[in-house]
């Protein structure tokens, strides 16, 4: 099912999917039941000026492991093929790539916060948090969906 950003079935969860092989919809308390990590962001926000938060939540990493991506884990390289396409509930969307995430390649440390500045995400639903991004831009708050793709389609 791929959701859009008025179809989530309740405030607080995000729809997991793509090519895994565990889908899922995810709660602020599970995300919060998983390892956690924190971070203080800054970054220039295009309306707002200069801006810097806390956060906490689980590596979106160890989020998109549990949910078993399709690619083959006996070809290290296989998984850089793969990317994931973040929607907030606002319509806010951002691509990445595996291999940003990932700590053999780009190892970015991004998170799905389940809290911003020590106040609880769990009625607005958690934020996708990019460590080191100078813009604000893929810091992606009420995230409702993310789809992991293998982009052999870009490729005809």
């Amino acid at each position: 099912m791929q959701p859009t950003s008025i179809d989530l079935p309740t405030a607080g969860r995000l729809s997991l999917w793509g090519d895994v092989r565990r889908p899922a919809l995810l709660s602020v308390a599970m995300l919060g039941s998983m390892p956690q990590r924190e971070t203080t962001v800054s970054f220039e926000c295009r309306t707002s000026g200069q801006r810097r938060h806390y956060f906490t939540g689980p590596l979106l990493l160890d989020v998109l492991r549990a949910a078993e991506p399709l690619f083959d884990p006996g070809e290290r390289k296989d998984r850089l093929r793969y990317l994931l396409a973040v929607l907030g509930r606002d319509g806010h969307r951002a691509v990445l790539s595996w291999g940003e995430i990932d700590p053999e390649f780009g190892n970015t440390p991004a998170l799905l916060a389940v809290t911003m500045d020590c106040q609880d995400l769990t009625e607005q639903g958690p934020h996708l948090v990019m460590p080191g991004d100078r813009c604000g831009s893929r810091h992606i708050s009420q995230v409702t969906g993310i789809r992991v793709c293998a982009a052999d389609r870009l490729w005809g």
